[in-house]
């Protein structure tokens, strides 16, 4: 025991390196209590986020373009891991806590939808119409941390991991993230009122300097690779770019992204917040706008897009009608509620179940599904 409480304590000896605004593992919070083991409690959340069936599905969820036959296109689970590279190498050079920023990263995503931000898109008029409730990827991935994974009994993991998730949403850019410190009770009043006024919880500040870090990490992880991929694709020329833009971070996502990194670290060194300079936020402001132009709203035909909502539809009512019907054939039940412990299957309503399985599913066992009902 002598020798295991030796190993636990060199897990801990960075942290006499940290900044002073850094996360310690001493501050960790969860809902449950759990027995220590030699991991850092950050570090564990980190195990437990990997090792989850959740984890794994990314590998098969859309990024930005859907079922384009390239394999060199990104796909979500490609996006959570240049996140996590992005914001470790800022929180190191920041002294933060890279078990933090690391369950943070890799966790952030496990909310979206098959079909990236369009299958979140019509999920959330779904569920609009049928709970009275938004729809929102970074929320979903609480519920499902707290709520669904592990059977349903979920993963109970650090409420900081949990509020760096919530609060990370890269579509939301600032020159300057601050964080607000929070209470468990002040985050669940968050997460709970983001179902009814999502515009108010998309400006929701992380509690911690670590989950600022991977907020802007998520833009970086995402706004050079998503030009690298339209352009291995032919949408557009790299020489299409603006000057305004490139003369600022560059033109290549490896440019773009060492920009901002070493700009982010010039501007919050020993700082009790994360900075852009002025440059380089209008750049990536301007960046930002001009993949909104010419990726993100060509990603899906208006075609496809009236398809898949006529088909997430159809999916929602049958497998609604199968819940309520009992039929116990139903893949619903096959691989998803039979799996799902009693504290779930009381609590939750019939309709927040049938939302939970369709934004689980990968890109192409929704496709399946769909197929079989359209």
């Amino acid at each position: 025991m002598e020798q295991l409480e030796i190993i636990k304590q060199n897990f801990l000896k960075i942290e006499n390196t940290y900044s002073p605004y850094a996360t310690k593992s001493s501050e960790a919070v969860r809902f449950h209590l759990i027995d220590d083991d030699i991991r850092a409690p950050f570090f564990r959340d980190v195990d437990r986020i990997i090792h989850a069936l959740s984890y794994t599905r990314y590998a098969d969820k859309t990024q930005v373009y859907s079922f384009k036959q390239n394999d060199h296109i990104s796909e979500r689970m490609l996006h959570v891991q240049l996140v996590s590279k992005v914001a470790r190498t800022i929180g190191r050079a920041l002294n933060l806590n890279c078990d933090l920023i690391e369950a943070i990263a890799l966790g952030h995503d496990v909310g979206h939808t098959p079909l990236g931000h369009t299958g979140e898109a019509l999920l959330n008029e779904i569920s609009l119409r049928e709970l009275g409730e938004y729809f929102a990827h970074n929320i979903q991935g609480v519920h499902h941390y707290m709520e669904v994974e592990n059977h349903g009994e979920g993963l109970n993991l650090s409420v900081q991991v949990l509020d760096g998730i919530m609060c990370h949403n890269g579509e939301m850019l600032s020159n300057v993230y601050i964080p607000v410190v929070k209470t468990k009770e002040e985050f669940l009043k968050e997460y709970r009122d983001s179902y009814h006024d999502l515009k108010a919880s998309n400006h929701n500040h992380p509690m911690t300097l670590e989950g600022c870090v991977v907020r802007i990490s998520d833009i970086i992880g995402y706004i050079g690779r998503d030009i690298e991929d339209a352009i291995e694709l032919g949408l557009f020329e790299r020489s299409e770019l603006p000057d305004e833009i490139t003369n600022v971070l560059g033109n290549t996502n490896s440019d773009i992204m060492n920009t901002i990194i070493l700009d982010i670290i010039e501007n919050s060194l020993d700082k009790p917040y994360i900075a852009l300079s002025n440059d380089v936020y209008q750049a990536l402001f301007a960046l930002k706008k001009f993949n909104g132009d010419n990726i993100y709203s060509k990603s899906m035909t208006k075609e496809d897009v009236e398809y898949y909502r006529d088909g997430m539809n159809k999916l929602y009512c049958k497998y609604l009608d199968d819940i309520q019907n009992n039929n116990a054939g139903s893949i619903i039940y096959s691989i998803f509620l039979n799996y799902q412990s009693p504290r779930y299957l009381e609590s939750t309503n019939d309709k927040r179940k049938v939302i939970d399985f369709i934004s689980g599913m990968t890109d192409d066992m929704f496709v399946r599904e769909i197929k079989q009902v359209i």
